[in-house]
């Protein structure tokens, strides 16, 4: 007889780190070089690029401003900046957001 908690586990799909989908996506910016903005738990916010990423960390290099390698469990979001007409600055959440993300 198999439990109803053993079904729900295994019909679950796996976290946004397991499918290959976060990593596509920082390479998507890292190749465009979107400008980004990263909030941290402590809700510091950084503005920059993403020129390099591993499991753990991201290199984001900012313009004018010491480069940082920041470790992805510090990151609550990453806000991507599309240009409007006129030149301004749009934000827009980036999708899908950082594994083992923890909003508090």
């Amino acid at each position: 007889m198999v439990s109803s908690f053993s079904v729900r586990n295994r019909s679950r799909t796996p976290p946004p780190g397991e499918t290959g989908q976060e990593a596509l996506y920082l390479r998507s910016l890292s190749d465009r070089q979107i400008v980004v903005t990263v909030r941290l738990r402590g809700g510091e916010q950084m503005r920059g690029w993403i020129e390099y990423f591993d499991d753990s960390m991201i290199r984001l290099t900012r313009e004018g401003k010491p480069n940082l390698f920041i470790y992805k469990d510090q990151i609550v979001s990453i806000t991507e900046f599309k240009r409007r007409s006129g030149g301004r600055l749009a934000g827009r959440k980036a999708e899908p957001e950082m594994a083992g993300e923890r909003h508090t």
